[in-house]
């Protein structure tokens, strides 16, 4: 055993999560908590592991940005050609977790997945940076490729596809997706590993909270 990972001990004492400081509507505590993480000036507060189940029934996990929240859900956008693309359209349910390690907190959302209309899609597509939005028609997520040459390849073609238009249209192939939560479970750290643990479920369209053990 590495003694280095055995020996590993970290105690924690920051905060707390009582019943009587959250919100009726949990989306409003993990905003709370976004925007705390922002002030603390912490890089890609928005990032969160998105995990999705694949044909042979293995869980997969990765990094993506949330780009926006609200009572009807967690909005995120990628390739739906790309791995998750395809594990969505076979099966919606999927998780989300966020991780704000500097100020011991964590949060995890489960729900049903599905697509954005295409007018969201734009719209976010839309406010882009240009290379972004080139690198989303340039790239075949997801897929096996001889090597970096034809990502820089494929750059230059649709650069110069789209030259001289003032706009990159959105490819039919890349948009947006929305989890809808029936379930959040925040975590405060606490000393001694008795950690602060709620979680509101969706009961007939309200969210009812409740104290899970460490």
């Amino acid at each position: 055993m590495d003694d280095t990972l055995k020996n590993s001990r970290y105690d924690f004492g920051k905060g707390s999560l009582l019943e009587d400081s959250v919100p009726k509507s949990p989306v409003e505590l993990l905003m709370a908590w976004y925007r705390n993480a922002v002030a603390h000036g912490i890089p890609d507060a928005n990032a969160m592991s998105l995990s999705t189940v694949d044909a042979d029934g293995y869980p997969v996990s990765r990094i993506v940005l949330l780009r926006d929240a609200g009572e009807s859900g967690l909005n995120f956008f990628t390739n739906y050609q790309s791995a998750k693309g395809h594990q969505l359209a076979a099966n919606p349910k999927a998780a989300i977790q966020f991780f704000w390690q500097s100020l011991e907190r964590q949060v995890r959302v489960r729900g049903v997945v599905e697509p954005l209309s295409s007018e969201e899609s734009d719209a976010y597509f839309a406010s882009r940076p240009r290379d972004s939005q080139i690198g989303a028609w340039a790239s075949p997520q997801s897929e096996v490729i001889h090597s970096r040459q034809l990502l820089e390849e494929n750059v230059a073609l649709y650069n110069e596809k789209f030259r001289g238009l003032s706009t990159v249209p959105r490819p039919p192939h890349w948009g947006g997706y929305r989890l809808a939560p029936d379930t959040y479970e925040f975590w405060q750290g606490r000393p001694s590993r008795l950690h602060d643990r709620l979680r509101a479920r969706l009961v007939r369209n309200n969210w009812v909270w409740e104290r899970l053990a460490p």
